[in-house]
């Protein structure tokens, strides 16, 4: 396997949990961010890809990155954002936080504890938003609660697939210390249904994630864009409904999803929410 395309696994934005430059963001900021998310796609795709060799997969990122600074020969997957940051005068800085995460996940299979995590998600999850924010002029003060949020997102996603990327990549996000506080092996990810210990630390840890989304709660409401604001408001209420889901339902035994009826309808009252919101207090700007 000699070309990043090889690795792409088929999936797109419309397989993800939550709205990706979804019909809400204003069309002039969608290139850029469906450029990024290509990007990213892919780079993942390259790290979890199942049978290619470590040695291979960091060659591709090393592709990837160096098609996106310029450095290197031309990649589909790398090309639209490398026009986008250029048309905006913007640096690929988050684009590159990405692939330290990529490249941490080829090497990588085990996390001590939360904290470890957290640093995983500071840089596979947070600058997703921190990209979004800058493509639209928001303030970076508005980063922690963006921040709190995309930790949580990648948390859900974490608890979701815990079994599949087990079995699949061996790999394990879930805090050790978490599972050994338990009385929890990390073999009891390859079982068909959680153990008692297993489930007690999945609770545990969908609660630290519900606590993310509590930190959260008020991002929404300091965007400028009003537009994206509603955006992130639905994403807020899908990570709260399927956070709930999770204290609930144990991931091992079938998938914590939503329907997609059930994502429209939460996402309809994240979004009427923070338009009520914006309505009753006029002077936030649009």
């Amino acid at each position: 396997m000699t070309q990043v395309s090889d690795a792409l696994s088929g999936k797109s934005h419309r397989d993800e949990n939550f709205p990706v430059a979804s019909w809400i963001v204003a069309p002039r900021h969608r290139d850029a961010i469906m450029g990024f998310y290509r990007f990213v796609r892919a780079a993942d795709d390259v790290a979890d890809h199942p049978s290619l060799a470590a040695r291979d997969k960091h060659r591709l990122l090393d592709r990837l990155e160096a098609a996106l600074t310029g450095r290197g020969d031309v990649e589909p997957e790398a090309e639209p954002l490398r026009r986008a940051l250029l048309a905006r005068n913007m640096a690929p800085t988050h684009a590159l936080d990405m692939l330290v995460a990529f490249r941490q996940d080829v090497e990588t299979a085990r996390y001590d504890d939360w904290s470890a995590v957290m640093a995983y998600c500071a840089h596979s999850a947070m600058p997703v938003g921190r990209f979004v924010l800058d493509v639209h002029g928001e303030d970076r003060a508005l980063w922690p609660g963006n921040d709190a949020l995309c930790a949580a997102l990648q948390m859900i996603n974490h608890l979701q697939d815990c079994g599949k990327d087990f079995r699949m990549l061996d790999r394990v996000y879930l805090p050790e210390r978490t599972l050994g506080r338990h009385g929890a092996a990390i073999a009891d990810l390859g079982g068909e249904v959680a153990t008692p210990a297993l489930r007690q630390a999945l609770v545990e840890l969908a609660g630290r994630t519900a606590e993310l989304l509590r930190d959260s709660a008020g991002f929404a409401s300091g965007i400028r864009d009003w537009r994206l604001g509603l955006e992130v408001a639905a994403i807020q209420r899908l990570a709260e409904a399927l956070t709930q889901r999770l204290l609930a339902l144990d991931p091992l035994r079938a998938p914590v999803r939503l329907s997609k009826p059930r994502m429209l309808a939460v996402a309809a009252r994240g979004v009427a929410g923070q338009a009520w919101r914006r309505l009753l207090a006029p002077e936030r700007p649009a």
